[in-house]
């Protein structure tokens, strides 16, 4: 039986519990807020673009810094103090997390063949913001506090380092004496400063020259042929992800990569190696295996097998971290006890100061009870009850992986899938089939998925927090603000991309003589964008379930009941050109296809099972061979060309230690492992890394802009670079397009190298 984590030494954060300075201020909340929201937008665009998002903790802090930094010296005005700045990085965070979760799930409500309502959108992304938050503030001590140096929360712990590098004369003049120490002279201190910004110049420069300007392929790809047919390797050479896994370190790093080579290396080829010879479909797959290639039999196969290990992994996950989680939350009970036996509020420390055990119970009661109540979203007390298992399931989960391999890396939306996996195995024996469930399981899916990406989010934020010596109770104020401002903006914002590239087809094109009964129908609507100038008429709205006559789907039916348009949603649609032959850009919405497979497969009894059993068995093998298997169960849901720029990392920082280790030897210093890596976690390579993250972050907004705003241009530089560069498009692409990657490796291997080890007095 695990006994409670051993006591460590005391952490002495960069502000000390003892010095008082402005931390929650209303510039400091209004800021944030409106760069959450921003950020929620880019955000948004981005994952129902491709499916993933950037972390915005670290460009919101860069920002902040700046903003307030310009603002002293044009205006005057006071210098945000590094709590403050820390205060509109939390408050800014909610809006990126919030956004996938929503562009994770909501479209899936349209691929399902129901209409996107404003009150649903906004209501899953309100309850599930909050709850995500409202959760992990109980998990605080067992996974901040306690696990301080088992949880890196790698972004968390550069987002401190910009914070540092970035402080205030009046912060750096309030630092702790340890924290002075720590960063030596004055010499040293702004040696520490232009490494992590001249990091974060090389990671913006890089990423925005190889994304945005295609100067050279940003995922170089070897396909194998036979006899190892479809095996692959590929790499996303990013700044961010380089920088994750060297902050990560060199054990999380190989055992993540692992599973993508599991899934690219065996899975993968042994697929294609045994369905190469079936001549038709071979469900879930809708085209014969011979004719896939390799991210296609993913997505098809391998998808449904790394969802079953991320959910296995993760249920080991938290029944091996219970006894942790009960000891944080039984200090946290005994501190609420505290506090109503002597009236009050809390511990007398500031930074170890959460918002009020019970106001956090109310808080989650609350919300429960208004995701049951909700009509919008087709709620039963099934559904909140089920919300709440998994959602403190998911929350932990996502916490605890968002302390190992960051945030960017974090599987949200395979624990989405765990989710919807069990709800709908839950409504299938309760005998809850059919079309009518589809919006509740989603309801709860998407209220799960936003909790828990938050969750993740809210536990980095405090882990920034700890280490600059914030206040938790005013960082959790800081952050329900942005959540709930975040979320309340995200729903207008998903309606309106989905309108911007909506067509409206002439029904006569697709479902001739198509007729229903009008007068049951009481919704109505215009046509809206480009195509309302030519018809101004109002139309009822017929949602279209079967196939019977025309494709399923939203149409605007006249009074007659005669079908006039088939609605195509811009995002997921397949109608690229309108009648007038102007072309749409549609939003793919990948996850979201993947939500409604599940949903659909389960409740229709056509989901692989099998799959989702062969990877709840590899995480299984991976624990009776005691290896954690989380990591390993990311790696295979993830695509390898995401966790092998972690495992080069990853491995820099393995060659650096290595090399310290034995220089530190040699003069008779030896040193343990764990000592080793806390004094590479002060290294210069952990600065430069930081700052690889931090540029790449911003870079990944500047990407999002030009795509989303310019597209003409971004359609210009993709011409020019397929056909005129040859390190984009050229027979050698994949090759030469490393050379810059390399350099990228080289300049933070040499910067690593720098000795911090201060001789002994």
């Amino acid at each position: 039986m695990s006994a409670a984590p051993v006591d460590k030494p005391a952490h002495e954060p960069y502000i000390a519990a003892t010095t008082s300075m402005p931390e929650l201020t209303a510039r400091a909340v209004v800021l944030g807020t409106l760069l959450g929201m921003v950020f929620g937008a880019s955000s948004l665009y981005l994952v129902l673009k491709v499916g993933l998002t950037v972390s915005a903790s670290i460009p919101v802090a860069v920002i902040s810094i700046t903003f307030f930094r310009l603002l002293s010296r044009s205006l005057g005005a006071r210098d945000a103090t590094i709590l403050e700045n820390n205060i509109v990085q939390t408050a800014g965070s909610a809006g990126e997390s919030i956004a996938f979760g929503v562009g994770v799930t909501m479209p899936a409500i349209m691929i399902l063949g129901f209409d996107l309502e404003m009150t649903r959108v906004t209501l899953v992304a309100v309850l599930g913001g909050l709850l995500g938050i409202l959760m992990m503030i109980p998990l605080r001590r067992a996974l901040i506090v306690d696990q301080h140096h088992t949880l890196k929360y790698p972004e968390g712990t550069a987002c401190a380092a910009v914070l540092k590098a970035g402080a205030s004369e009046a912060s750096i003049a309030a630092a702790s004496p340890a924290a002075k120490a720590e960063m030596g002279a004055g010499a040293l201190a702004s040696m520490s400063a232009a490494t992590i910004f001249g990091g974060f110049f090389i990671g913006l420069v890089y990423k925005t020259a190889n994304v945005a300007g295609k100067l050279w392929k940003d995922v170089p790809e070897k396909v194998f042929g036979a006899p190892f047919k479809s095996g692959s390797l590929s790499a996303e050479i990013s700044p961010e992800l380089l920088g994750v896994g060297y902050i990560i370190g060199p054990h999380v790093a190989s055992v993540m990569c692992a599973g993508g080579v599991l899934a690219y290396l065996v899975l993968i080829p042994l697929i294609q190696f045994f369905g190469d010879a079936i001549p038709g479909p071979l469900a879930p797959g809708t085209i014969p295996i011979s004719q896939m290639g390799p991210n296609q039999i993913r997505g098809a196969y391998v998808l449904y097998i790394g969802a079953g290990a991320v959910a296995a992994g993760g249920i080991v996950s938290l029944a091996r971290s219970v006894p942790t989680i009960w000891h944080g939350l039984r200090q946290g009970l005994r501190d609420f006890s505290a506090q109503r036996a002597t009236g009050s509020s809390g511990s007398s420390t500031r930074t170890e100061q959460d918002l009020p055990m019970k106001a956090v119970l109310i808080g989650i009661f609350a919300l429960i009870g208004a995701i049951w109540a909700a009509p919008g979203l087709h709620m039963n007390l099934g559904g909140a009850l089920t919300v709440v298992l998994f959602g403190f399931l998911f929350v932990t989960v996502s916490s605890r992986l968002t302390g190992e391999i960051g945030s960017s890396s974090n599987p949200i939306s395979g624990m989405t899938v765990a989710t919807l996996l069990f709800t709908c195995l839950i409504f299938l024996v309760v005998g809850w089939t059919g079309p009518r469930y589809y919006v509740t399981a989603l309801s709860v899916g998407a209220i799960v998925c936003i909790a828990a990406s938050n969750g993740g989010t809210t536990s980095q934020d405090l882990k920034t927090g700890f280490l600059v010596g914030a206040t938790p109770r005013l960082q959790q104020i800081a952050i329900l603000i942005g959540a709930l401002a975040s979320a309340l903006a995200l729903g207008p914002i998903l309606l309106k991309l989905n309108a911007s590239a909506t067509v409206y087809v002439p029904a006569a094109q697709v479902a001739p003589g198509l007729h229903t009964d009008a007068s049951k129908l009481d919704v109505a609507e215009k046509l809206s964008g480009p195509q309302a100038a030519g018809d101004a008429k109002v139309y009822k709205v017929w949602q279209k379930l079967d196939t019977a006559g025309g494709p399923s789907g939203k149409y605007l039916v006249d009074d007659s009941g005669q079908a006039a348009y088939l609605v195509d949603p811009g995002i997921n649609g397949t109608y690229n050109k309108r009648p007038d032959g102007s072309a749409v850009r549609k939003f793919d919405a990948p996850k979201a296809t993947l939500m409604s497979y599940i949903i659909k497969g389960i409740l229709d009894r056509q989901l692989p099972w099998g799959l989702v059993l062969f990877g709840v068995m590899i995480s299984l093998v991976l624990e009776m061979s005691l290896v954690p298997s989380l990591a390993f169960a990311v790696g295979v849901y993830l695509p390898l060309s995401s966790s092998s720029p972690i495992f080069i990392g990853g491995m820099v920082r393995w060659l650096i230690d290595r090399r310290r280790k034995l220089d530190l030897i040699k003069q008779g210093r030896p040193m343990t492992e764990a000592q080793l890596t806390e004094e590479g976690d002060k290294s210069p390579g952990v600065l430069l890394a930081s700052g690889y993250i931090a540029g790449g972050a911003i870079a990944g907004i500047l990407i999002a802009f030009v795509a989303g705003v310019l597209e003409k241009v971004d359609a210009s530089i993709t011409t020019w670079a397929t056909t005129s560069n040859p390190l984009f498009a050229g027979p050698h692409a994949d090759a030469l397009s490393m050379i810059p990657f390399v350099i990228l490796v080289a300049v933070l291997y040499l910067t690593g190298r720098e000795r911090l080890f201060r001789p002994k007095a």
